[in-house]
C-alpha cells in the first residue's frame, strides 16, 4: 500500500469533490476572514495567533519520524547501495546549481533596481543590540560546524530534537544497515512501512484543521502590522515576490520542462500545499503531504523520502533570493557602496549561510546576521533593524518558493535517475491515474 493512500480523504474522481471541501477554497476563505478580522479588530488579530503555531506544532510533531522512516525504508528497499550515492550525488549537485542560481539572480535584480536607495539611514542611528541574540547564533553557521552538527550525539536524541539533517543521517545509515542485511530486514521493512501510514493517517486528521491556522496567521500579520504597514518598504516586499515567482516560472518551470514536465500542472496539483504554506509560513509542515502526493504521481519513496528532506536543508532557493536582495537593500539605504569583490565574498558565504540557518528560528535574521560580517565592519549589523517590520510578510513568499522547489527538485532528480516515467506523472497530473488528495 502506497503513503498517499494514508493521507487520501476520500476517492472521489476530479471534479466530483464540491468545491466548498477542496482544502484550498477553504483556505483561501479562511485568508479573507483573516485580513478582515485583522483589519477590524487588530487586537482581536494578534490573539489569533495560536492557532497557527499549533497546527505548525502538531505538524512538526510528526514530520520528524515521517522523515526517518520514509528514508530509512525507502533506501532499505532499494537492494543496491550504489542507487542510494546515485541519488544523493545527483541530488547535491542538483541543490548547489539551482541555489547558487537563485542567489546570482537576486543579487542582479537588486543591483539593477536599487531597492532601498534615497532612504539614507544614518549607519549610527542603528541600534545593533536588539540583534545580540542572532549575532551569537550566526558565529555557529561556519561549514565545519555545520558538517558536524549534522552527526547527531544519538540516535534518539536526533528525533527528539527535530532538526531535519541529523534525522536524516541517521536515517540514511538505518536504511543502508537494513538494505545489506537483505531478506533478513524484510518484516521490519514492512513494519516500518506499516508505522509510516499510521503517521500519515495522523497528517490527515491535523490537515483538517489547516483553514484555521490560515485565518489566525494572516489575522497576527495584518493586526500586529497593519494593511499599510509595507508601504515603506513595499519596493522590496514587491521585488522580492516578483522574483522568488519569476525563479518558479523560469528557472524551475525550464527545468520541469527540460525532464518532460508541466510547471502549471505540478502547480495546480500542488495548491493545497503551497497555499497553507505560504500562509503558516513554515514549508516544513507539508512535507508529509508533499511526499504522500509525490508518491501518488509515481516517484519512487526512496527519491521522495531522500531527495525532499535534504532540500530543506540544502535547497532553500527562496531563503537565499530573500537574502541576497535583503544584503543589498541595506547597502542602498545606508548609501554603502558594495564592489565587485565584495559582492562576490557575499554571495561565497551566503551559499553556506543560507544552508547553515536551516531549521534555526528565524532563519531569516540569523543567516543574514551571519553574512553582514564577511565584508568587515562595511554593513552594520544593525542594518537587520530596517527589515523588522516587513520580514513576516517576506517569509511567505520564502516558505512557499522554497516547498515548490523541494518539490520541483524531486520530480526533476527523479527523471535524472531514471526512476519516474514521465508519461504516467502527466497521466496523473492531468487527473487520469492518480488518487484524490484534495
Amino acid at each position: 500500500m502506497g503513503l498517499a493512500s494514508s493521507v487520501a480523504v476520500g476517492t472521489p474522481r476530479a471534479g466530483g469533490t464540491p468545491l466548498y471541501r477542496k482544502l484550498y477554497v477553504q483556505v483561501l476563505i479562511a485568508l479573507a476572514i483573516g485580513v478582515v478580522i485583522g483589519a477590524l479588530d487588530p487586537a482581536l488579530g494578534v490573539e489569533l495567533q495560536p492557532l497557527a503555531s499549533a497546527f505548525i506544532k502538531a505538524i512538526r510533531a510528526v514530520v520528524v519520524p515521517i522523515i526517518f522512516t520514509t528514508v530509512a525504508s525507502g533506501i532499505a528497499t532499494l537492494g543496491d547501495m550504489r542507487k542510494v550515492g546515485r541519488i544523493g550525488v545527483r541530488a547535491l549537485i542538483y541543490f548547489e546549481v539551482v541555489s547558487t542560481a537563485a542567489l546570482l539572480i537576486g543579487l542582479a535584480i537588486a543591483n539593477l533596481y536599487p531597492f532601498g536607495a534615497g532612504m539614507n539611514v544614518d549607519p549610527a542611528t542603528l541600534d545593533a543590540k536588539p540583534f545580540a541574540g542572532d549575532v551569537g547564533a550566526a558565529k555557529s553557521l561556519t561549514l565545519v560546524s555545520f558538517l558536524i552538527n549534522i552527526i547527531p550525539a544519538n540516535f534518539v536524541g536526533a528525533l527528539a530534537s527535530g532538526d531535519i539533517l541529523p534525522v536524516l543521517f541517521a536515517a540514511v545509515l538505518f536504511g543502508l544497515a537494513l538494505c545489506q542485511m537483505g531478506e533478513r530486514a524484510q518484516p521490519l521493512v514492512k513494519l516500518i512501512d506499516l508505522g509510516t501510514q499510521g503517521l500519515f493517517g495522523i497528517v490527515r486528521f491535523i490537515m483538517y484543521a489547516a483553514p484555521l491556522a490560515a485565518l489566525g496567521a494572516i489575522a497576527f500579520t495584518v493586526g500586529k502590522y497593519g494593511i499599510m504597514a509595507l508601504t515603506p518598504l513595499a519596493a522590496l516586499v514587491a521585488g522580492v515576490y516578483l522574483v522568488s515567482i519569476l525563479f518558479v516560472v523560469v528557472v524551475l518551470g525550464g527545468l520541469l520542462q527540460l525532464a518532460g514536465l508541466n510547471l502549471w500542472r505540478v502547480l495546480a496539483y500542488f495548491k493545497d500545499e503551497i497555499i497553507v504554506v505560504f500562509c503558516a509560513t513554515s514549508a516544513e509542515t507539508m512535507i508529509p503531504r508533499s511526499l504522500a502526493k509525490l508518491e501518488a504521481l509515481g516517484c519512487p519513496k526512496e527519491v521522495a523520502g531522500l531527495v525532499m528532506p535534504a532540500g530543506f536543508s540544502f535547497n532553500t532557493d527562496g531563503t537565499a533570493i530573500y537574502m541576497s536582495m535583503a544584503v543589498l537593500f541595506i547597502a542602498h539605504a545606508m548609501n554603502i557602496e558594495l564592489g565587485f569583490l565584495q559582492q562576490l565574498t557575499i554571495l561565497f558565504v551566503m551559499l553556506f549561510t543560507s544552508k547553515g540557518a536551516a531549521g534555526v528560528t528565524g532563519a531569516g535574521f540569523v543567516a543574514l546576521a551571519a553574512t553582514l560580517p564577511a565584508v568587515g565592519d562595511v554593513l552594520p549589523i544593525g542594518g537587520l533593524v530596517l527589515l523588522v517590520g516587513i520580514d513576516r510578510f517576506m517569509a511567505e513568499i520564502r516558505a512557499a518558493t522554497n516547498l515548490t522547489s523541494n518539490i520541483i527538485a524531486t520530480l526533476v532528480i527523479g527523471r535524472w535517475v531514471g526512476a519516474i516515467d514521465a508519461e504516467r506523472v502527466n497521466r496523473a497530473l492531468r487527473g487520469e491515474d492518480s488518487r484524490d488528495l484534495a
